[in-house]
């Protein structure tokens, strides 16, 4: 409980005393806990004054979250002078019910079908060289009700055939800003708030988004941020090399020249051609067209063969950086996953998929404080990583649950042992359960 109290001072800013106390009392709980991260059964771990009613006033008290986070996030982990990019992206998981504050039918990626659950939009700071995300900001996504019911009864709408040729009256028309959807509408304030907040602190330029988010208007609404947008378009998507022959001086100047085929790509574009186990990896770049776009795209194609069956798959990044390298791209797309591992942790370990709440307020707290476990965590691995780089959550919350036996056990008894041997005793009763044990075992005989 020591350790937790003393991380937590560096929140002290934004939240009282009272509510301190009762952080510390939740996290404890669910550092030890190894069922379902729910408030009953934080309440059976922990040490007095972590009642049940005192676990349900924090679940529902206002709190600043992204504040909360972000100086964390600073005090703890933010290492200065170093590259970060951002994520973001949706988490879904399923809710049983119709009480739950938000509850929708969201696409789940891991069913691969519509489920009804919750939906929390989250951006992240990934730090480059160390390849980690730390989630900074966490903001329920609420359907309206028309929305979830054109969700839950799709049907197919035959689109009536318009005559051939240009409609009588219509204009041309100037680049103009994208219609925004829905989805796009709800998380663009939420991407200004998290970008407002990092202002003077830490400086992004890259925002990553899967391939979900690979159209104009996302890219539309990022660059409007100030930053570059980095994602994935369809396989299928059709791309053109700039128009460079001559104009012939009647009707307006050509933009698109010849369509690209990713698969017979010119050998001017090859930046990289490596074989290994068999497989050919060939990955190229230049800039392209897109009819989709107002504006010329960065394009890097990766394209594997095999060539023992001379089968071949691509996939096809691009970025609003025009100059930005093949190899940056490659690497900033793939950092976009550690976000994913975010979600794992937060739904594996610290209830974001067990939280039994209901009500708006203790719902957005559940979410927000798994995500908030998730760096708290982070900075508990550390001194244990330093020795023993294979230690994980799993051994961490089996340390804190031994530490709670022989805290126990202690009381028990008539004397208490001497600093040593106490140390020892926790010690060895903290290692039961480790999948990675932080020391070596000590000789009982």
């Amino acid at each position: 409980m020591t350790e937790i109290l003393a991380l937590l001072q560096n929140i002290a800013p934004v939240v009282s005393a009272t509510i301190l106390q009762q952080m510390s009392h939740v996290i404890y709980g669910m550092l030890i806990s190894h069922g379902r991260i729910t408030m009953l059964e934080i309440s059976r771990w922990t040490e007095s004054g972590g009642s049940y009613r005192t676990i349900q006033r924090l679940y529902h008290t206002p709190l600043l979250w992204l504040q909360i986070q972000w100086i964390f996030f600073v005090s703890q982990l933010h290492k200065p002078r170093e590259e970060y990019i951002a994520a973001g992206d949706e988490v879904v998981f399923g809710k049983a019910g119709k009480e739950t504050y938000g509850i929708g039918r969201f696409f789940s990626s891991l069913q691969n079908r519509v489920i009804p659950g919750l939906s929390f939009f989250v951006f992240s700071v990934i730090h480059v060289k160390e390849r980690q995300s730390y989630p900074i900001q966490a903001v329920q996504m609420v359907k309206e009700k028309e929305e979830n019911k054109k969700q839950a009864k799709k049907k197919v709408v035959k689109k009536e055939k318009h005559p051939v040729g240009r409609p009588k009256g219509s204009k041309n028309k100037k680049s103009e800003k994208p219609t925004l959807s829905l989805e796009l509408l709800r998380i663009q304030p939420v991407l200004q708030a998290f970008l407002a907040i990092l202002k003077g602190i830490l400086a992004i330029q890259y925002l990553v988004m899967d391939g979900h988010f690979g159209n104009y208007p996302s890219a539309w609404m990022v660059l409007q941020t100030g930053l570059q947008f980095v994602s994935k378009l369809r396989s299928d998507a059709a791309l053109y090399e700039p128009f460079i022959g001559k104009y012939c001086g009647r009707g307006a100047r050509p933009k698109y020249g010849d369509k690209v085929d990713v698969r017979k790509m010119k050998k001017k574009y090859l930046k990289s051609d490596k074989k290994e186990d068999g497989i050919r990896t060939q990955m190229y770049q230049t800039i392209l067209l897109n009819k989709g776009f107002t504006f010329p795209i960065n394009v890097m194609v990766i394209l594997k063969t095999n060539l023992s069956t001379h089968k071949q798959a691509h996939v096809i990044l691009f970025s609003t950086d025009l100059k930005l390298s093949y190899e940056k791209l490659y690497d900033y797309y793939t950092l976009r996953f550690q976000i994913e591992f975010n979600f794992r942790d937060a739904k594996q370990y610290w209830g974001l998929d067990d939280f039994m709440n209901v009500r708006e307020e203790a719902v957005t707290n559940a979410a927000n404080l798994s995500f908030f476990m998730v760096n708290f965590s982070s900075v508990l691995l550390q001194r244990y990583r330093e020795y023993n780089p294979e230690f994980s959550v799993l051994d961490l919350k089996s340390h804190y649950r031994g530490c709670r036996y022989a805290s126990e056990t202690i009381k028990l008894l008539p004397q208490k042992p001497e600093g040593i041997l106490l140390a020892e005793i926790f010690e060895q009763i903290a290692r039961l359960g480790m999948v990675h044990p932080a020391f070596e075992p000590i000789s009982t005989s």
